[in-house]
């Protein structure tokens, strides 16, 4: 069973983070005025990437990722990971904030910024794969949990 939720979890993991390079690679493409960039393609397009497909593949990743946990793994680089972890659910947060005011007619950033955005997700990827394949040991474990004081 852990195989199967680990491979899930990985599989998930891969989609939503397609989703959160590709995003980017659109908006700034709307900016250049390519052809991928007419309202006719780009909306849909846009708004399937990123509701349907990055968004359930993320809800899939973290719940898979909490379900194993309960199986147990320790140590700093967890909490770490989870740091990044959060800073991806951040960052997909904000890509959903853009598509809304994109949505609405309002656009507060040029191409350079989307250029700069689509690498993001990979130091982020990066960064996950590197704590969860090397586990490093040099932040230390955790602190025990404190023990309730015998009456």
């Amino acid at each position: 069973m852990y195989f199967w939720l680990k491979f899930l979890h990985i599989a998930a993991m891969a989609v939503w983070f397609a989703g959160l390079f590709f995003l980017p690679r659109l908006l700034s493409a709307r900016h250049r005025e390519e052809e991928d960039a007419v309202r006719e393609y780009f909306n849909p397009v846009t708004n399937a990437l990123f509701f349907r497909i990055a968004t359930p593949a993320a809800i899939v990743t973290v719940t898979l990722g909490m379900i194993l946990i309960a199986y147990g793994p320790t140590g700093a680089w967890l909490v770490m990971k989870l740091v990044v972890v959060a800073l991806a659910v951040l960052l997909h947060l904000y890509f959903g904030l853009l598509l809304y005011e994109l949505g609405h007619g309002r656009d507060r950033h040029g191409v350079w910024f989307y250029r700069v955005a689509g690498w993001v997700p990979l130091a982020l990827l990066l960064g996950i794969a590197a704590l969860t394949g090397a586990k490093p040991q040099t932040a230390g474990d955790l602190p025990a949990p404190p023990v309730a004081a015998a009456r």
